[in-house]
């Protein structure tokens, strides 16, 4: 056959979006093993040089428990409405880690893999989803740790645990979690392309963030303004919720689980656009 007359054949081919809001889920799962493979990386690389490894799962949240139960309970003596404290303190700080890890993980994702970026071609929502999934497994293996001093406490304390049917909604809370954590990190993450120096601000915005969410008090503590201003916090809901379904001490509001998913898709799909906008050119800024 003639080589001119030879037309070749492309299974596949690969153009710019030039749509600014596409959340193919599709192309995605195309690519789960790429998925499956960056969760195993994220997991593997974060523990492979350390001396403990994997335990600091376990030992992060339990000191960081121990230092809250000694200034918040013993110091402060601030009031967890009837609730045994360091279980108060434990459960918060395990729902803050899993979204505060999505936050600043997912915001680093066009600076920390720029290299892969410009080498191969794959969705990049590719990575972004992949540190969801392996904080995940780190959420997963907290909650063990929460249920296990849960148990532990109650019985030593001769108490006999009583499940409310709202711990269902345990599933719901995560992936209102995920998606803000992921909304919130994509649009750090397409900013900081440009503007280096709002990482700075991403800091200090996540410390500031930890004392306006009810982690280590209740939400009744505060009062005036402050108590209105920590309300509007989508987290807010959240947390009030995960401690209600445990220990029934917290206010559980319908209306709040409703604002504070509908504030999350709405970051999110900010953060989508902006990504995807950045996506189109940010191997000339970076």
């Amino acid at each position: 056959m003639d080589s001119r007359q030879h037309k070749a054949t492309f299974y596949e081919e690969i153009t710019p979006n030039h749509r600014w809001f596409k959340f193919n889920l599709r192309e995605v799962w195309r690519y789960r093993d790429l998925v499956i493979l960056f969760v195993r990386r994220d997991f593997v690389a974060q523990y492979k040089q350390t001396i403990l490894g994997p335990l600091w799962l376990i030992l992060q949240p339990l000191l960081t428990t121990f230092v809250f139960y000694i200034v918040f309970s013993k110091i402060a003596k601030i009031s967890t409405n009837g609730s045994d404290p360091f279980l108060f303190y434990l459960s918060g700080i395990t729902l803050w880690n899993y979204f505060s890890d999505c936050l600043t993980k997912t915001s680093n994702t066009f600076v920390a893999n720029a290299g892969i970026f410009g080498k191969v071609y794959f969705p990049r929502l590719v990575l972004p989803i992949s540190i969801i999934l392996s904080n995940l497994i780190k959420l997963g293996v907290q909650l063990l740790l929460l249920l296990s001093v849960i148990l532990f406490r109650w019985s030593f304390q001769g108490l006999t645990p009583e499940w409310n049917f709202y711990v269902f909604l345990f599933p719901l809370l995560i992936l209102i979690l995920a998606i803000l954590g992921l909304g919130l990190g994509l649009i750090f993450s397409s900013v900081t392309t440009k503007y280096r120096d709002l990482a700075y601000v991403l800091t200090f915005a996540t410390q500031l963030l930890m004392f306006a969410t009810p982690i280590f008090y209740p939400l009744n503590f505060a009062q005036g303004f402050l108590a209105k201003a920590i309300a509007l916090n989508p987290l807010t809901p959240i947390f009030e919720t995960f401690r209600f379904t445990l220990f029934s001490s917290s206010n559980f509001e319908v209306v709040g689980l409703l604002y504070a998913f509908g504030l999350s898709v709405f970051c999110l799909m900010i953060g989508i656009t902006l990504f995807n906008k950045v996506e189109r050119s940010f191997m000339d800024t970076v």
